[in-house]
């Protein structure tokens, strides 16, 4: 057991973070998917020339809105609401260098629709007596993202736990600069539109190179049971696209839980975790200038997974239990704002090793 255990661990930290340029609501972060692995099933360990492909699927629908931590509960009262739906897909390819080291390459692919009164007529009843709601959108692929793992113990040998560390390239292949049309009201209230960017958090890219850093472990603490733990920061150098104005901000996340072997014979598995995921309000390195919706959201994670010899399948729901639109850094200090974030996420992984 403590071998198929140790496999499973290792399997659930290689590839636990899929992560992608998306949004999560108005607030533009990398969310984290999560795949467990087999529990009786060696082959789940990457082996020295092994590939591995993957497909994952993420899906948010946005509309809570919150000023710092504070629901603005009138938003919806208003139907004055922001509303965001996203279908995100990530492809991934693995290759093991060795048991140790391991190269990812990750493109995601989005669908994007934001709905909201402010961008076109406006939210008064005096600018848009109708209360009329508009559309933008944008699809494509977006940034794309190489990232090195080396296990600083081999995980054959090592059963009762073991850390990984990362680092990664994302660069920017995602469209930075999607436009879409916006509704205007003339003298006469005749309608009109104006071609503009859409909003940074429908975006396809953020326009700039990045560089990130990651770390990733599992300890047996029962039989069946173990800490998983995960996270990542972005370092973004570029300071702002001169054509939007939006900031090419910094991003990070983390994730911590509990992984057990529900029935290993037949290759499921649960767990339950925490998470918090978001964007700083000022940089790491470098100015903080530019359009930003800086915010995190934590998490409770439950999760299941089935696994067989070589394909697995994981599904993941993220509950939402604090949404905090933190202040944005500006010249003159730091200004407030609101921002809108989803109840849960859905997040789903298929995996194929050959």
């Amino acid at each position: 057991m403590k071998k198929i255990f140790q496999i499973y661990l290792v399997f659930l930290c290689a590839v636990v973070l899929q992560h992608n340029v998306m949004a999560q609501g108005c607030i533009a972060v990398r969310p984290m998917s999560s795949v467990i692995g087999n529990v009786n099933n060696p082959n789940q360990i990457m082996h020295p020339g092994q590939w591995q492909v993957s497909l994952g699927y993420r899906y948010l629908h946005s509309f809570r809105h919150y000023l710092g931590s504070e629901e603005q509960t009138q938003r919806i009262e208003q139907g004055t609401q922001v509303i965001n739906d996203t279908h995100n897909f990530d492809l991934g390819v693995s290759y093991a260098v060795s048991s140790r080291l391991s190269l990812a390459l990750n493109l995601p692919v989005s669908t994007n629709d934001r709905s909201s009164l402010y961008e076109h007529y406006g939210n008064s009843l005096t600018a848009n007596p109708d209360q009329k709601r508009f559309h933008t959108y944008s699809k494509g692929i977006g940034d794309l993202r190489l990232t090195a793992t080396y296990w600083l113990l081999d995980p054959m040998k090592h059963s009762k736990g073991n850390i990984a560390i990362g680092l990664g390239v994302k660069a920017p292949t995602g469209d930075f600069n999607v436009l879409d049309q916006f509704h205007r009201l003339d003298a006469d209230k005749k309608d009109y539109t104006v071609l503009k960017a859409v909003d940074q958090s429908i975006q396809l890219g953020d326009g700039g190179w990045g560089g990130s850093i990651e770390v990733q472990g599992y300890r047996q603490v029962f039989t069946k049971t173990s800490l998983y733990f995960n996270g990542f920061y972005l370092f973004s150098p570029k300071v702002k696209n001169e054509s939007t104005g939006f900031s090419v901000p910094d991003q990070f996340a983390a994730r911590v839980g509990l992984a057990y072997a529900l029935i290993p014979k037949h290759g499921f598995a649960v767990s339950l975790g925490g998470r918090i995921e978001g964007l700083p309000s000022i940089d790491a390195f470098g100015s903080s200038d530019g359009g930003r919706r800086p915010g995190y959201i934590i998490s409770v994670e439950p999760g299941v997974t089935w696994s067989g010899i070589k394909n697995t399948f994981a599904l993941t729901v993220p509950i939402a239990l604090v949404r905090n639109r933190t202040p944005t850094w500006t010249s003159t200090g730091m200004k407030p704002g609101d921002a809108a974030f989803a109840d849960y996420l859905i997040s789903a992984t298929v995996s194929h090793r050959f």
